[in-house]
């Protein structure tokens, strides 16, 4: 049997490119998303390179839907011994004094009720394999606070907190909490969601920036964690681009 690695926010971004690297790593995946059409070219992808991936269908933010992922996870071939937290985003770039209360609820719902939710859904099969991990890809945001980013920065503070809560609470199960922290990432979806479709916006984020990380990166960073020996248990992984050498420090080019 295959260990199985669940990934949320599959469909796009650091999430696919996560789910591909898994299956390179011997993992099932089961790609949770809700845009079922890019899973089903994810998970055919996956299978045209040797690898195995199921798509299941998950919104982060419906109990109901989660416990969808519950039911695949239980039916899938081999015990499940990752969980990686993927799934999130970012609303808007306003002041706390104009801030868009929505944009702030969506952010909470996404990045740290979903991750509060699937972790709480899935612990049950993580601890029954023996040799459970989660991974919580926050966000260098969760450890510094920038302007305009109040409801973002907030967002990931709590999920940090739950990362370091959750191992405290975990301490003597067989059950790995890591957190990975990316810095400056460009996406093909993040900014363009950030700025609701604004291409220009999205894309003057990294103007001058020749080399800022890219999916790949961080999914690399995943994997590593993941496929270390059990009782190595990477508590912290904060990766940046080598022009970012603080959250307001970018070296640009002209």
């Amino acid at each position: 049997m295959s260990s199985v690695a669940i990934v949320t926010g599959a469909s796009s971004g650091i999430g696919a490119a996560t789910a591909r690297r898994l299956a390179t790593e011997g993992f099932h995946v089961l790609a949770a998303a809700r845009r079922t059409d890019r899973l089903a070219a994810l998970v055919a992808e996956i299978e045209a390179a040797g690898g195995a991936a199921t798509a299941v269908a998950c919104d982060v933010t419906s109990d109901e839907s989660v416990a969808g992922l519950v039911t695949a996870a239980d039916a899938a071939p081999g015990p499940v011994t990752l969980l990686v937290n993927n799934a999130g985003g970012a609303r808007g770039l306003d002041p706390v004094e104009t801030a868009d209360v929505g944009d702030w609820q969506w952010m909470y719902d996404v990045n740290v009720l979903g991750t509060l939710r699937v972790t709480k859904a899935l612990l049950p099969a993580l601890e029954r394999s023996g040799a459970g991990t989660v991974v919580i890809v926050s966000s260098t945001a969760g450890r510094v606070v920038y302007e305009g980013g109040g409801g973002y920065t907030a967002a990931k503070h709590a999920q940090t907190a739950i990362a370091g809560t959750l191992r405290l609470e975990l301490s003597g199960r067989p059950i790995r909490v890591v957190e990975i922290d990316p810095g400056m990432v460009r996406t093909e979806e993040f900014g363009l969601v950030r700025f609701g479709g604004d291409a220009d916006r999205a894309e003057a984020v990294y103007a001058g920036v020749a080399e800022p990380l890219v999916a790949d990166d961080v999914a690399d960073c995943v994997a590593w964690c993941a496929t270390r020996p059990h009782h190595v248990n990477v508590d912290q992984l904060v990766v940046r681009p080598l022009a970012q050498a603080a959250q307001h420090k970018v070296h640009r080019q002209s």
